[in-house]
């Protein structure tokens, strides 16, 4: 649930596009009155104009809390609105991929609190995953606080320092689309050995949804529970020969995938 103290600084929501959105959505889901948070948005749609929260509104004295959820190109531009808050108690949070806490303290100043949240793709239903990394000047309460605000889209892990950031955003960040190409490739391989196009897709869905699930339900290893469905001279046996072997199997190619997000990530921070 949010606390009282979130109610009681009142949240000022910079953007909200896809991730603003459920960010809200998931803060309104855990007993936040809409009342409580002014969004900055020059495009609202209905949902966003029906949902309860201050459009259009004055914002809201120190110590509110600044959630900056417009896009990297957007953010030069989208910073100046809220500087005014900075040099106190305000706590600037982010999820701008790729900009830096540097970056974003710029603006406020010196000294005012700012953590970088990378959250990813599943935080729309809910099911995602976010890595927060906090400045110097953010201490534990301000990292408890990014924390319970990233919650309401899902599971948080916490950063020893930002450089850790560009791998969190190749793992996590790209992750989902690399899942989704694999139930791509599944499914077209289930067509080309015979099943229908819908009944192959719907296979690989279900299949890749649900080993998911048991991975975060079962408290075994991924290991563990490959070796679970696997048979001595069964067919996954057989299948994972092809998936496994060497420097042409899956594993050196998702190293050397990560390895590529994760350098195109330090590029796009360093500009």
């Amino acid at each position: 649930m949010i606390s009282e103290d979130v109610a009681r600084r009142g949240i000022v929501l910079v953007g909200c596009g896809r991730m603003g959105t459920a960010l809200l959505r998931g803060w309104i889901g855990a007993g936040l009155a809409p009342g409580h948070v002014w969004v900055l948005e020059p495009k609202p749609g209905d949902w966003l104009r029906n949902s309860g929260v201050r459009l259009g509104e004055s914002l809201p004295g120190s110590p509110a809390i600044i959630v900056l959820a417009v896009k990297p190109q957007l953010m030069a531009a989208a910073l100046p609105s809220v500087a005014g808050f900075g040099g106190g108690p305000t706590l600037y949070l982010s999820i701008a991929a790729g900009t830096t806490l540097s970056a974003i303290e710029a603006a406020p100043g010196t000294g005012t609190p700012v953590v970088r949240a990378m959250p990813n793709t599943p935080a729309a239903i809910g099911q995602g995953i976010s890595a927060i990394v906090g400045n110097v000047a953010a201490g534990p309460e301000h990292l408890d606080l990014a924390e319970t605000l990233m919650r309401a889209v899902g599971g948080v892990v916490r950063l020893d320092e930002e450089g850790q950031m560009d791998a969190v955003t190749a793992v996590s960040g790209s992750g989902p689309a690399y899942v989704f190409h694999l139930i791509e490739t599944l499914a077209a391989a289930g067509e080309a050995e015979g099943l229908p196009a819908e009944m192959a897709l719907a296979l690989a869905r279900a299949t890749v949804a649900g080993a998911g699930a048991l991975a975060m339900e079962g408290g075994e290893s991924p290991a563990r529970l490959r070796e679970a469905v696997t048979s001595p001279n069964g067919t996954t046996e057989a299948g994972l020969e092809v998936l496994m072997p060497g420097e042409g199997g899956l594993g050196p190619l998702m190293r050397r995938t990560v390895a590529a997000a994760a350098a195109r990530s330090r590029e796009l921070a360093s500009g």
